[in-house]
């Protein structure tokens, strides 16, 4: 089917951003005069800690300014990814990154200067003007950092030195996205491109010697890269290590953790865990040998679908009505929201020529939280929707409960809303149908959920980890001795069962989220707290919706760790990755008794 053009999308199906701005005449106006008032932050130079009066007028100038900021970068960007052929819209993109850039540089004084002063007497401003309490978590947060930030020019040097600190990333980034080509394979008989974007396609396949032919093309052409790859990883992990070093931290991952106030503890208690729950994705691994009748697995096997995807399609009303029944179990209040994203058009739901792929939610303080959605009415997209949705109300609960300074919340609990929200649509879906078919495609999206999200992502995280402290024993990070550590890690984590080709010890070379910096654990966190809140709402109904609810609520007003725990989840006590690990088991467990 041809695809649409932009201006042939029914109105009702697109977002309305009109709320942000009625035209480009408004946006402008704001533009033009935010040009001008970023140079009025120039005069609190040398200021902020004169008087709690100084400090609060700063603040509250640049909550104002960067609202106004924040206004025209989403209208611009939200404008521009409906329809990327559009270059007025791209124009506008342009302007705000530059803006961008001048407001910050009109504000790079602000850390610095706090940090020269000493919190004790911010701590006396509280007292001396009580409105300057509501920024107490961010200005707590900023001095934190004070015995790890250097003097004025140590700090500008690596300033100055940081895009080549991160030229490995970008490096790795041109390679594999740009340069890295690998031929073709044998598809029926006939020949196919084959692309590290479509070999997802091809190692789910249901011809084996499709699988094992992408396997093996794609580790093929990556071991052919070893030296260079090998050089980029190095370089990065040393570039990580020293600063971190230099700025006396204790180690690299302590470095990493520190913005979110998370202890190395709750890294290492999530390995841990896993890796004493191995024989249950070994059962896993069994079941699917199993079921796909083979008489030796490989790895190129393990990604192969027990469950042929069901043909059902969906209209979009169908899945709004399927995902607002799933929800209703979260209350009047959530619901009421849920209502308002399709009601006030907060969402972008079918493709067009030049609008931007995938989906995500995107909004702040002064702007609706947007979902961008490619629908075609598959079973995925509506998991999409409520996946979405999750990240929408987190925002709307988030600033409708915290001043702005406070709205924003970390990346850390980020996928845990729309996370939960897919638990509740599957476990609604099982609950709803009589189709076996069905409910053992439900519970097999379920046993790969668990598999891509807590053990392949926690395998990523201890691979991280192992490297940066060889690294830091003195150990070269050769890409031989990268790809055996790697190799090693993959036999522990597939078992005995499964025979581990030798072509895998070159997976990491694949893996852009090892230029993340310690990020990939976020996601077994994330999914394991979810579990967790899923199931306390399901056993402690009102009271547990209440808790997680409260959680939604906090914003970025307190550090991650603080916010789960008004819904319950500890971080710091691992016994919730346990329990996900046993929700885990008893999945397989019902797959087993549906077959």
């Amino acid at each position: 089917m041809k695809q649409k053009k932009r201006s042939e999308i029914d109105l009702k199906d697109t977002w309305d951003l009109t709320p942000i701005y009625k035209n480009l005449d408004d946006f402008y106006t704001d533009y033009n005069s935010l040009k001008e008032e970023i140079k009025t932050l120039e005069k609190y130079k040398g200021r902020l800690l004169e008087n709690a009066q100084t400090l609060l007028e700063f603040l509250q100038t640049n909550d104002k300014l960067t609202r106004k900021l924040y206004k025209l970068y989403y209208y611009a960007n939200l404008s521009f990814d409906v329809d990327t052929t559009n270059d007025k819209t791209r124009e506008l993109t342009v302007l705000i990154a530059n803006l961008m850039t001048e407001f910050a540089s009109h504000t790079d004084f602000v850390t610095p200067e706090f940090l020269k002063g000493d919190y004790k007497k911010i701590q006396k401003f509280y007292q001396d003007e009580p409105k300057l309490k509501q920024y107490e978590h961010n200005l707590e947060d900023i001095f934190r950092y004070k015995p790890h930030v250097l003097n004025e020019n140590e700090e500008r040097i690596i300033t100055l030195l940081s895009q080549s600190l991160n030229a490995s990333s970008d490096i790795y980034e041109s390679l594999t996205d740009s340069d890295l080509t690998f031929g073709n394979i044998l598809v029926d008989g006939k020949e196919v491109e084959f692309t590290e974007s479509n070999y997802t396609i091809f190692i789910e396949s249901d011809n084996r010697e499709v699988r094992r032919q992408a396997f093996e093309k794609l580790f093929k052409t990556y071991s052919n890269f070893s030296h260079t790859i090998g050089d980029t990883f190095r370089y990065n992990v040393e570039a990580n290590s020293k600063i971190a070093s230099i700025k006396k931290y204790n180690s690299s991952i302590e470095a990493s953790l520190f913005s979110d106030n998370i202890k190395v503890s709750v890294y290492d208690n999530l390995i841990k865990t896993v890796r004493k729950n191995l024989p249950i994705l070994y059962d896993y691994y069994a079941l699917k040998k199993e079921v796909l009748g083979l008489s030796e697995m490989h790895l190129y096997d393990t990604y192969a679908n027990m469950v042929q995807d069901i043909s059902k399609e969906y209209t979009f009303t169908e899945a709004k009505n399927i995902v607002l029944d799933a929800l209703s179990v979260l209350g009047s209040d959530y619901n009421k929201k849920l209502n308002r994203a399709f009601d006030e058009r907060f969402i972008d739901i079918y493709n067009n020529k030049g609008k931007r792929g995938g989906a995500y939610s995107s909004g702040f303080y002064d702007t609706n939280p947007y979902i961008l959605l490619n629908f075609e009415g598959r079973y995925n997209d509506v998991t999409t929707l409520a996946h979405e949705l999750g990240h929408s109300m987190h925002t709307l609960y988030s600033c409708e409960n915290n001043s702005f300074n406070n709205s924003s919340y970390q990346i850390f609990v980020a996928e845990v809303a729309s996370t939960v929200n897919e638990l509740l649509l599957v476990k609604y879906l099982l609950k709803n149908t009589e189709d076996k078919k069905e409910k053992l495609f439900l519970l097999n999206k379920l046993l790969e959920l668990f598999k891509a999200t807590i053990f392949r992502q926690t395998m990523f995280a201890e691979f991280e980890k192992n490297m940066y402290e060889a690294h830091e024993k003195g150990i070269v990070l050769t890409s031989e001795y990268l790809s055996q550590e790697y190799y090693k890690l993959v036999c522990d984590y597939f078992g005995k069962d499964v025979i581990v080709d030798e072509l895998i010890k070159y997976e990491w070379m694949r893996i852009p989220h090892f230029y993340y910096y310690f990020y990939v654990y976020k996601y077994a966190i994330g999914l394991s707290a979810a579990c967790k809140i899923v199931h306390d709402i399901e056993t402690k109904g009102e009271e547990a919706v209440k808790k997680y609810l409260n959680f939604l609520k906090t914003g970025g007003s307190m550090y991650p760790s603080e916010e789960l725990l008004i819904a319950d989840v500890d971080v710091n006590n691992p016994k919730f990755i346990d329990d996900a690990m046993e929700f885990f088991k008893e999945t397989i467990k019902e797959f087993r008794e549906n077959l």
